[in-house]
């Protein structure tokens, strides 16, 4: 049976938040695979906020997608049709399939997905590069100590909301700032976060002030923009601040805002270190077993916002991230 292939593909460079000219859908037939590859029927899509910069054509830790390409996203799917030993009918399978509803692979940068320990969503998330994200940086470059506090922005997402219980788990006090007290609420019911400030209405500066009398020691910030200005000013001496992420700015228009407080950093005697999950790589399966301990010791929850739709479904899924909809892992559930 000859099967079709949907795609989303990149049309144009987006200026601010992307716009539905921004991309353009194809259907086409599905080649025949060769010796030692392998078609995936993509099941889930990660969504994620990176997916934004990779639209850019700005220097960055990765080649933009190019302009008529499939849009590049990890994927869970199926193994429908294969010609890989290591890879048969029926598994599956993790790895970058981009926005589009099969994919052809020859199992370079492809894991297979054990769905006996966790959902294909899950693992996505805290079984996947947000997961990810979050040990290496908090525990790689955050370095936070029992009895230390720790602060998480963007702490309701799918990298924010790990790092917080990390952080838990290693006996820091944790502090997450999110947007709305429904997410506020869940961080500090559900995920056992100490404190939460709700940006939206509360003043964070000051509720840090209160919160973190002595100082915050490490801040591990998704946002960037006035939440970070704001936690430089209540760093503690030798702090460390963790740049995962900065989607305050990843739509803006004019040039991206830098720190203005940024002197703090010598006051506090702090650092401030960028990093990139794939220079990990080699470390995954490190993070994924103590993940995987702490998701089944019950220590550290999952979370996923899976939302069911079509390949067609993909420009308006992704700006729910920019409208701070979801709540923990965004993924796209495509119809089977």
């Amino acid at each position: 049976m000859q099967l079709i292939n949907r795609q989303c593909r990149l049309a144009a460079r987006p200026v601010g938040l992307p716009q539905p000219s921004d991309w353009t859908f194809a259907d086409e037939a599905v080649a025949d695979i060769g010796d030692g590859e392998f078609l995936v029927a993509v099941e889930y899509v990660s969504i994620d906020p990176a997916m934004r910069g990779w639209m850019n054509a700005a220097r960055s830790y990765i080649p933009p997608v190019e302009i008529g390409a499939v849009m590049r996203a990890a994927a869970i799917g199926r193994v429908e049709r294969s010609n890989h030993p290591d890879f048969p009918v029926g598994d599956h399978v993790s790895g970058a399939f981009g926005v589009q509803r099969y994919a052809v692979s020859d199992g370079r940068g492809v894991t297979k997905v054990d769905l006996d320990l966790a959902s294909p969503a899950a693992h996505l998330g805290v079984l996947g590069l947000s997961g990810l994200t979050a040990y290496f940086g908090l525990l790689d470059i955050g370095k936070p100590r029992p009895g230390q506090t720790v602060v998480v922005s963007g702490a309701a997402g799918a990298v924010g909301s790990i790092a917080g219980q990390i952080a838990r788990v290693h006996g820091c006090r944790t502090i997450g700032i999110a947007g709305g007290k429904a997410k506020c609420d869940w961080l500090v019911g559900d995920l056992g976060f100490d404190a939460a400030i709700d940006y939206k209405t509360e003043d964070v500066r000051r509720r840090l002030r209160d919160l973190a009398p002595d100082g915050v020691d490490v801040f591990f910030d998704n946002v960037g923009g006035d939440i970070l200005d704001a936690v430089l000013v209540r760093l503690a001496t030798h702090a460390r601040v963790v740049i995962s992420g900065a989607i305050s700015q990843y739509n803006a228009t004019e040039p991206v805002k830098g720190p203005a407080n940024y002197l703090q950093l010598l006051v506090a005697r702090a650092s401030m270190t960028g990093f990139v999950i794939f220079d990990y790589a080699k470390r995954y399966a490190e993070g994924i077993d103590k993940l995987s301990e702490w998701l089944g010791s019950g220590d550290v929850r999952s979370q996923e916002d899976v939302v069911e739709a079509t390949i067609d479904d993909f420009p308006d899924v992704l700006l729910r991230l920019f409208r701070g909809e979801n709540t923990g892992k965004l993924v796209l559930a495509l119809p089977r």
